[in-house]
């Protein structure tokens, strides 16, 4: 059944991330994923990111542009004291005005490092107290570099610092009440936007596509995006620019909809980890937890630890990555390797018997796999892993190949492990 569409409000910006480094890679741009997040909230979404060098034309351009589309800009960057810190002169360029030293700025810029430091202000952070003739100033109190809300006949640039918590301290402080304002409706309330992700794991995007086929004009007006990561797709739904009441409203009948046909498949919502979610599951059954790794070589066990509180179900580890300790250590039967080989169907199982057994545990968890880049074959290709668990004497194995990289391999073979598990506790 299809919802029904709530009363829509809002308004678009694009966002210009300044910094040369951001386009050679030696910075990631974590301000516009937070920028685009914060935002959505209150209503208003990023229409357009662009990322452009520390060049002053550039910058002109690229917000003329930007001012042309949407009429309202963040500008991440540039607001630092060296050279080539060019964001204050491009936007004064843009609005056809002067840059002025903020003289009350600057006082206090002096006393912020002088009780920091003891020392005077070096003379390049000067730069930071020129501010274009009519903007206003939005106080940092993390750093040196003010915010600039500069307004104009062709619409508002916000500048805001590169630094990650400087930005974000300016954007929660100041920012977001001044634009909650102008999205006040008639009625008195802020559209908002607000999202819901259901998290699912040991399923192809490909996989969930096709049973969710349709789905889109039974949720609307949620929307509904796909987002693939090493642990597994991540199903985002959104309810765009309507009241708080019915955002939360047409999410859950979302939410319904999507578990009824993919139910087995989802693990938890938002932040939700699988191991915590594992862990809890085996928590309520009173059972406890063992694991034996071969190709992640401790990752499972380390994904497992990193859940506060997991002492009350995991008892411990082995890490056999010589066949020789598999045998030892674990009881796996020399013949099982020489005629099955050590990545194989039959020696995982064995390996998770054989630490259940050694560690006397309800339940039990087992890896081991050809993570590359060499060791493959026709038959086992690099990627290939075999997973097991145990849970109160039933037993489930599972056989993937995972393409890509060691890590890429290693950390998929976690997840999947810990997966396996998690389907088994299902039953």
């Amino acid at each position: 059944m299809r919802l029904p569409v709530p009363p829509v409000s809002g308004m678009d910006l694009e966002v210009i991330a300044v910094g040369t480094e951001l386009l050679r890679g030696h910075t990631i741009d974590t301000n516009t994923a937070e920028l685009a997040a914060t935002l959505g909230e209150v209503g208003i979404s990023v229409a357009r990111c662009t990322t452009v060098a520390d060049d002053q034309s550039q910058i002109e351009s690229t917000l003329k542009d930007a001012l042309r589309r949407t009429g309202l800009v963040v500008l991440t960057g540039g607001l630092g004291p060296t050279p080539d810190d060019v964001t204050r002169e491009a936007v004064a360029e843009v609005f056809g005005v002067e840059l002025a030293v903020d003289e009350e700025h600057l006082e206090r810029l002096k006393s912020w490092f002088a009780d920091r430091s003891g020392r005077a202000m070096p003379h390049s952070n000067a730069k930071q107290c020129e501010v274009p003739l009519g903007a206003e100033l939005l106080s940092n109190q993390q750093g040196s570099a003010p915010g600039i809300w500069m307004k104009g006949e062709d619409g508002i640039a916000i500048l805001l610092p590169g630094v990650p918590h400087e930005m974000k301290h300016i954007l929660h402080a100041q920012v977001i009440p001044r634009l909650r304002d102008r999205l006040l409706t008639s009625d008195g309330y802020v559209a908002v936007s607000k999202s819901l992700t259901l998290r699912t794991t040991a399923v192809s995007e490909s996989l969930l596509a096709d049973l969710l086929a349709g789905v889109e004009s039974d949720i609307a007006p949620v929307t509904l995006s796909y987002l693939p990561t090493v642990f597994g797709v991540e199903l985002c739904l959104t309810a765009l620019r309507m009241p708080p009441e019915n955002a939360v409203q047409v999410l859950a009948a979302a939410e319904s909809t999507l578990r009824e046909r993919i139910g087995k498949w989802v693990y938890g919502t938002g932040d939700d980890d699988l191991a915590a979610v594992l862990l809890d599951r085996l928590r309520d059954r009173g059972a406890r937890l063992a694991v034996a790794e071969s190709c992640t070589g401790g990752l499972v066990g380390a994904r497992i630890t990193s859940v506060p509180g997991s002492s009350d179900v995991f008892k411990g580890s082995l890490v056999a990555y010589d066949d020789s300790v598999k045998i030892s250590q674990l009881g796996v039967a020399e013949s099982s390797i020489r005629e099955y080989g050590a990545v194989s169907e039959e020696v995982v199982l064995e390996m998770a018997e054989g630490v259940s057994r050694r560690l006397e545990t309800d339940a039990a968890i087992a890896v081991t796999g050809i993570a590359g880049p060499s060791g493959g074959s026709p038959e086992k290709p690099v990627g290939t892993v075999y997973l097991a668990a145990v849970l109160n004497g039933q037993t489930m194995t599972s056989r993937k190949i995972f393409p890509g990289e060691r890590e890429w391999v290693r950390n998929r073979s976690a997840q999947d492990a810990l997966a396996l598990l998690w389907e088994l506790a299902l039953r």
